[in-house]
């Protein structure tokens, strides 16, 4: 009771947000409890703002504060959801606050790490140089002298998220009463996503052990770079990290400045992308120009590691049959990507999936070659997915939206030459690496290393099942147990075998060896490949 008055008074707030933006057309799509539909007749919405819907409610969510903000990124991942127009308006949103006080950061660091800042840090610019919804950056040079970047949490904002996901999850739950339609879009299941997705970003420790991995896959990389974790400077709510210097990667000018050439740095970026998604299968999710620089020499260097994605092999091993497939205009190769992967069901017409893969591609892929957008491709096909009823991966929307944004990036270094031209090479190599006899192998020898890890626990599972069986008798229908005792003599010649039992020691010595034998087989596969690698 005392929670719905407060969600309900909250949500009063909301909608004169909405209102002031003339971004009412959202409440359309919730039920709104009897006593607030007089409100939102009460606020009207301001007439007359010509911009286009996705930029208004961005605009209403940016002035709502950090949770809300985080919604709407959250949402600018779903175009299969709200159409690639909407989906894009809402990526615009900045994730941008105003500073807290930098005294309050110092108090957060001395509580994190357990003793004065000046023991931890030679110096500490209360002025932070970047402050967002969750946290604040301050430069500082640690007591060793070296010079380093210190994330630090806002105050308060776990208490601040925890109150607001309350409300989401009314929200959903209202919407699902009101709107029983909406239950496709699962929005309680994505209230969950988005409260996990926040706590990791929460703890500065998960993203420290993101950058550290991050750092490791690019460790003999020349052209990327990854700042170093400093962990004794490092707790839940503090990460410190290497400073990175240069430009971004978006200032042209000061490219020019240092002589870097913008066509380098595109390569250099989208090589850089093609070996997190392809090779690593954990990539920097949100590539804005922002979180990307440009050192002196050339190199480029990330920042941020919040939000990172995942792909294991066997979705990338769709992703690159799926593009290739686009690229090269195959569309049974698409659609037959799609049923491999058993993202579309088998009940589904392959060949109805691969025309309306045409229908998505023929119209982007008939454009000039710097103009082809593999993220708009992606959008469309995720927009398609209900009718096939295609189970659309949260992974591959996160994916999607890293795209589009790297699109970006690639076309402000250089508006006419296409991101796609540089990796398409490097995804077909791939492709054709972990297609081969030897990639299908690798896989193989991977679920039967998977299979010999469990085997000592199946071998434990069938013993007790049969000790249960010889001692308590096999409890089936009279007529099921007669016809497998007449199979089993009629297999093994022996007409001595007791009713009922029927040889439960040669039985389950057979079983086992079986077993065992299908693990040296394994082992041996791997031994195989071992040596023939």
């Amino acid at each position: 009771m005392f929670a719905t008055l407060r969600h309900t008074a909250r949500l009063v707030g909301i909608i004169r947000i909405l209102a002031r933006h003339d971004a009412l057309f959202v409440i359309q799509v919730l039920s709104l409890p009897p006593a607030l539909r007089p409100v939102k007749i009460l606020f009207g919405g301001r007439r007359g703002n010509v911009r286009r819907p996705g930029l208004r409610l961005a605009a209403a969510l940016q002035e709502m504060g950090p949770s809300f903000i985080k919604l709407g990124q959250a949402l600018s991942t779903r175009s299969d959801l709200l159409g690639e127009r909407f989906a894009a308006d809402l990526a615009t949103l900045q994730d941008r606050l105003p500073p807290f006080p930098g005294e309050q950061a110092r108090a957060t660091v001395e509580i994190e790490l357990g003793r004065p800042v000046e023991e931890c840090f030679h110096e500490f610019e209360n002025t932070p140089v970047a402050a967002a919804s969750i946290a604040q950056v301050h430069f500082a040079v640690t007591a060793e002298g070296e010079t380093v970047a210190v994330k630090v949490l806002r105050p308060g904002i776990e208490s601040a998220f925890a109150a607001d996901l309350s409300l989401f999850y009314w929200l959903a739950r209202m919407t699902l009463r009101g709107r029983p339609q909406m239950q496709r879009f699962k929005p309680v299941e994505a209230v969950r996503m988005m409260e996990k997705t926040v706590a990791v970003e929460m703890d500065m420790r998960m993203e420290a052990a993101a950058a550290s991995e991050l750092r490791e896959n690019f460790a003999d990389d020349p052209d990327f770079h990854v700042p170093k974790v400093n962990w004794p400077l490092t707790g839940q709510r503090v990460l410190t990290l290497e400073r990175v210097s240069g430009v971004r990667v978006d200032e042209l000018d000061g490219l020019a400045h240092a002589e870097i050439e913008p066509d380098q740095i595109l390569r250099k970026t989208t090589s850089a992308l093609f070996l997190q998604v392809f090779r690593d299968g954990f990539f920097h999710a949100d590539p804005h120009p922002g979180n990307i620089f440009v050192d002196n020499t050339g190199r480029v260097a990330m920042v941020d590691f919040g939000i990172m994605g995942r792909l294991d092999e066997k979705t990338r091993i769709y992703l690159a049959d799926m593009l290739t497939g686009f690229l090269e205009g195959d569309y049974a190769k698409v659609a037959d990507a799609h049923f491999r992967a058993g993202y579309v069901p088998a009940s589904q017409v392959q060949q109805d999936f691969a025309q309306a893969c045409r229908a998505i591609g023929e119209p982007i892929l008939d454009l000039p070659l710097h103009e082809i957008s593999i993220a708009r491709l992606l959008s469309q096909l995720f927009q398609v997915a209900e009718k096939f009823e295609m189970e659309v991966q949260p992974q591959l929307l996160l994916l999607q939206k890293t795209m589009l944004v790297a699109e970006g990036v690639g076309r402000s270094l250089n508006p006419h030459v296409n991101m796609w031209q540089i990796t398409r090479p490097l995804i077909e190599d791939w492709a054709r690496q972990h297609q081969g006899a030897e990639g299908r192998l690798r896989l193989v020898a991977d679920e039967l290393f998977a299979l010999a890890e469990r085997l000592p626990d199946i071998v434990r599972d069938v013993e007790r099942a049969l000790a249960y069986i010889a001692r308590d008798g096999f409890k089936s229908h009279p007529y099921m147990a007669q016809e497998t005792e007449r199979a089993m003599n009629a297999a093994a010649g022996d007409s001595d075998t007791s009713a009922g039992k029927f040889g439960h020691d040669g039985f389950a010595s057979g079983l086992i060896t079986g077993i065992a034998l299908a693990g040296i087989a394994a082992a041996a596969v791997l031994v195989f490949l071992a040596l023939g690698t």
